[in-house]
């Protein structure tokens, strides 16, 4: 068994979500967002990094999945969202968690099965694959959808080294395997 953490950051609003992942299986266990209301960029990260320090230390996760930095018109949002991914980052490396990122357009293939899909199709698949009650807010459904990214890249990684020990105890295999997509092909790297 292994538990993702999944980070859809932003500068503003950051969401957050964690799975279980136990062979195929997928248990909900957690999501939400970190909101940061303050105008000054430095108190924002401040913000960021401590809430996911804390979402750390409350699920103990084996594994940091975030989103990748997308090419946006604004130049200083691209910044600014660049910043609050290193906020992210740098509280799971400070507990030693492998870090992995995903593109967005491979997120919504993976969850919804078209790249292009929006906040709202995302948000009924993750309801969907993870049996919830209710929809999460799209923030934490986009976070869900990067854990479940990585989830669904883990199995491919088993299947793809058909390691009798990567099936076995996927939690231990972190060191030895690192699964990454990369323009939408699977690198593995070990």
């Amino acid at each position: 068994m292994a538990i993702i953490l999944g980070i859809d950051p932003g500068s503003r609003v950051t969401g957050y979500g964690v799975i279980r992942q136990a062979g195929r299986h997928l248990e909900y266990l957690g999501s939400g967002v970190i909101r940061t209301s303050v105008t000054d960029l430095p108190t924002r990260l401040k913000r960021i990094y401590m809430g996911v320090n804390e979402i750390i230390l409350q699920y103990q996760p084996d594994m940091f999945a975030i989103e990748e930095v997308f090419l946006a018109k604004n130049a200083n949002s691209a910044l600014k969202l660049g910043q609050a991914r290193g906020a992210a980052i740098v509280a799971a490396v400070n507990h030693d968690l492998p870090v992995f990122e995903y593109a967005a357009r491979l997120v919504k293939q993976t969850v919804v099965g078209i790249g292009s899909a929006d906040k709202i199709q995302v948000q009924d698949m993750v309801t969907r694959i993870l049996t919830l009650s209710e929809k999460p807010q799209a923030d934490a459904a986009d976070a869900l959808a990067i854990a479940i990214t990585h989830a669904h890249s883990l199995q491919h990684a088993f299947h793809v080294t058909n390691s009798a020990q990567a099936t076995e105890k996927p939690e231990k295999t972190t060191a030895l395997l690192k699964a990454r997509y990369s323009r939408g092909r699977f690198r593995l790297k070990i």
